[in-house]
């Protein structure tokens, strides 16, 4: 067992924002990072990296690379008490403060080198394929959409999306821009229909929607909302503050339940506000003041930092390496202006700064194992 030490804060995913919580604390507190990966990754750049090796291994970084101080326990954590969390390897870990980061559930490997041949194998089947299907059309399947048909402009790429209108976390006139610019560039957009991958295979070529239409692709890519990762909590002391949805119910302190020592930030989070991973990391900064304050002693409430939900007052959506779709308070803009807002390595260089990592330059080619 991993006794506690007094001001120990455990932290339960390494997600983007469980890992810059794990950094800003561990020069603070007596930190470990429960994850069953040996590395984050940056998700917004998860696009970009399925088709340009350049982005690859800059976005996919050991925990061992920016932690100095923090401790790693690699393994799932399969159940919390009132001051000891379990792990799916047998250790238990006690803990004076908790934070809950585990966001959705998804399927990565534990090693950084397989993570980056997953990519590299993404990468492969997207240069091989003459045609891509790709199942949803929130932001994650137009983005790979636009990653596409701009670097690969003769390829046949089909989106298949089940509800009347693309990207429902924006408004109606996004959604409309978004779908003209695809169909500019010759993208196959099937609204309202879905497709029953249970059957699928890395081989299947031939899929029929539920409108009974057939699309033929080489490669497939499913894009659609992954289950908030609660499931663990079932039973657990904190199984009683879990929402219908799988969200934890959290107050303006982003504390589970109203409990002192237990916190929640990112996807899994009841916070009316667009789950993304800017707003994981405003949430993991404000918890990681909360954290020091309660560490030095803090017994006042009103110290604590309340976080503030954002409201969706604007969003961006990116297009390739050129274009983005912006929706803005007053506007809506799609092409190149918007575009040359966000960065051309997608924040990948400014979240490396903010993890304290030194940057290797745009443009160096990965090495994968």
């Amino acid at each position: 067992m991993l006794r506690s030490t007094g001001d120990r804060v455990v932290i339960v995913g390494g997600g983007i924002a469980g890992a810059l919580l794990a950094k800003t604390l561990e020069n603070h507190a007596d930190v470990v990072l429960i994850d069953p990966k040996e590395y984050f990754e940056i998700p917004w750049a998860n696009l970009r990296a399925k088709v340009d090796p350049a982005a690859v291994e800059r976005t996919v970084i050991p925990h061992s690379d920016y932690l100095t101080h923090a401790k790693v326990v690699t393994a799932f954590a399969v159940g919390v008490d009132d001051s000891v969390v379990l792990t799916s390897i047998g250790r238990a870990v006690a803990y004076d403060f908790l934070v809950i980061a585990t966001g959705r559930t998804c399927n990565r490997p534990q090693k950084q080198s397989e993570r980056l041949e997953m990519f590299q194998d993404d990468k492969e089947r997207i240069d091989g394929a003459r045609s891509v299907l790709i199942v949803g059309g929130g932001p994650i399947g137009v983005e790979l959409a636009a990653e596409i048909v701009m670097k690969s402009p003769e390829k046949r790429v089909t989106l298949v999306h089940g509800a009347p209108r693309l990207l429902k976390v924006m408004g109606a006139r996004a959604s409309a821009k978004a779908l003209e610019w695809l169909r500019s560039k010759n993208v196959t957009v099937l609204l309202d229909q879905t497709v029953d991958l249970a059957s699928a295979t890395p081989d299947t070529r031939e899929f029929t929607t539920s409108a009974g239409q057939t699309v033929e692709a080489d490669a497939h890519f499913v894009c659609t909302g992954r289950p908030v990762a609660s499931g663990w909590l079932k039973g657990t002391l904190l199984g009683e503050h879990v929402d219908e949805e799988g969200h934890l119910r959290v107050d303006g302190n982003l504390r589970v339940g109203g409990l002192r020592n237990v916190f929640a930030v990112g996807d899994i989070t009841d916070v009316p506000e667009a789950k993304q991973g800017h707003l994981a990391q405003r949430q993991a900064m404000v918890v990681s003041r909360n954290l020091r304050l309660l560490v030095k002693g803090a017994t006042r409430e009103e110290k604590l930092h309340r976080y503030k939900p954002s409201p969706r007052t604007s969003m961006t959506v990116t297009l390739g390496h050129r274009d983005a779709l912006a929706e803005l308070p007053f506007m809506t803009l799609i092409g190149h202006i918007p575009g040359a807002v966000k960065p051309r390595d997608h924040f990948i260089t400014r979240t490396r700064r903010m993890m304290g990592i030194k940057s290797k330059p745009y443009g160096t080619m990965p090495h994968v194992m």
